[in-house]
């Protein structure tokens, strides 16, 4: 009877009683007119006036020196990464509780991820967690480089990711890889609009990467962002993802391996009219946030908000169920009924790819594994 109920109350929400996805993009603002504009120029690829201004603009919003986008998100990681020479004599310190992309873009490079668990209360990288594995497996060597002592290689990176729009202890993890000389790439691609401590997220590494994917608080079609204060990682971003070419009056000159990543001016014609929109998107999104709160309250299930310190954007609506048997309840009825659910992700370390990586316990993100189902979360406007 409680299952009914909430089918009902997330359709009464939406104003609807046919199906209600997920999460799907909102196009109420210039997203038209720029595009059709775009078009009449001709510059509809890599080259164009909207990929400028897409750029400038997402730079003073989240409050960096620089962006540089992307063709997704995941090749905004995937080049954050190599920009601080992350190889395959490297590891990378992440969590299993993530989107396999945070995995791959550290494989793309020839590294080896390490799952290190997370919070429960931020579902982000756990800073004890961190601390622990550090202190009980690595040492620093004779030229401050921190060294596994398990695979003698040196770990060159900690890529925590803010989950679901909720950002981890930042604060902590930055300063406890200060400390072993790792740096810290943020997968932020969901939590544009999220703050902690007032600062935005993406900003507290030393490289941050950002999605536009269809289903992101807004979106370019696809495409991504890298942002950093560093001047030389960005002409570097800038250069790496434009084929590594050497600007000249004619010659194809090109001085490395690059990579194609450019986003055409059509996607950065649509980022630009979303993000005109973002504290609106905000707005609505916290609005859903606080009518979910009170009802799941009421029916005394577990919903999650923004942790200590953080002004979450609430990009996925999340609850935290009892048990897997309630998960599974949760989700075959909600989805027979015309309301999407969907479940968090398989830990990465159980993936076949990653099964033989280095981990610790992972007590938290198992737990979390088997009880946390993402809800409507869709903009209402």
């Amino acid at each position: 009877m409680i299952l009914t109920t909430i089918v009902k109350f997330i359709k009464d929400i939406y104003n609807t009683e046919s199906f209600v996805p997920l999460h799907e993009p909102k196009f109420i603002g210039n997203e038209k007119e720029y595009l059709n504009d775009c078009i009449d120029s001709t510059f509809v690829s890599s080259v164009g006036k909207y990929v400028d201004e897409f750029e400038r603009k997402f730079a003073s919003y989240v409050g960096t020196k620089y962006a540089i986008a992307t063709v997704n998100g995941t090749s905004a990681l995937h080049i954050a990464l190599r920009l601080i020479n992350v190889n395959e004599n490297s590891e990378v310190i992440t969590q299993a509780l993530s989107f396999v992309a945070t995995a791959n873009a550290i494989k793309y490079c020839g590294a080896e991820p390490i799952f290190i668990d997370v919070s429960k209360k931020t579902l982000g990288l756990s800073p004890k967690a961190l601390l622990k594995f550090l202190e009980k497996n690595t040492l620093i060597d004779k030229y401050g480089n921190c060294i596994n002592k398990n695979t003698k290689k040196r770990i060159k990176a900690c890529v925590p990711m803010h989950t679901f729009g909720h950002s981890c202890e930042i604060d902590k993890i930055v300063k406890i890889c200060k400390t072993y000389n790792i740096n810290v790439v943020e997968d932020a691609a969901e939590s544009l609009g999220t703050t902690y401590k007032k600062q935005h997220t993406g900003t507290f590494g030393k490289i941050g990467a950002f999605s536009f994917n269809g289903n992101k608080i807004i979106t370019a079609g696809g495409g991504g962002m890298i942002v950093t204060d560093d001047e030389n990682l960005a002409l570097r971003a800038k250069h790496l993802t434009t084929t590594a070419k050497i600007p000249d009056q004619w010659e194809y000159c090109h001085d490395e391996i690059g990579f194609n990543y450019r986003m055409p001016n059509l996607n950065a014609a649509l980022g630009l009219a979303q993000l005109e929109n973002i504290n609106q998107f905000l707005y609505k999104k916290r609005e859903l946030s606080f009518k979910y709160y009170g009802f799941f309250k009421k029916k005394k299930i577990n919903f999650l908000i923004e942790p200590k310190n953080s002004k979450s954007n609430y990009w996925l609506q999340a609850l935290v169920l009892k048990d897997k048997k309630q998960r599974d309840e949760f989700l075959e009825l909600t989805n027979k009924n015309g309301v999407m659910s969907r479940p968090i992700w398989k830990l990465l370390n159980t993936l076949d790819m990653y099964k033989y990586n280095q981990c610790d316990s992972l007590k938290n993100s198992k737990w979390l594994e088997k009880r946390v189902v993402n809800i409507p979360s869709s903009v209402l406007c």
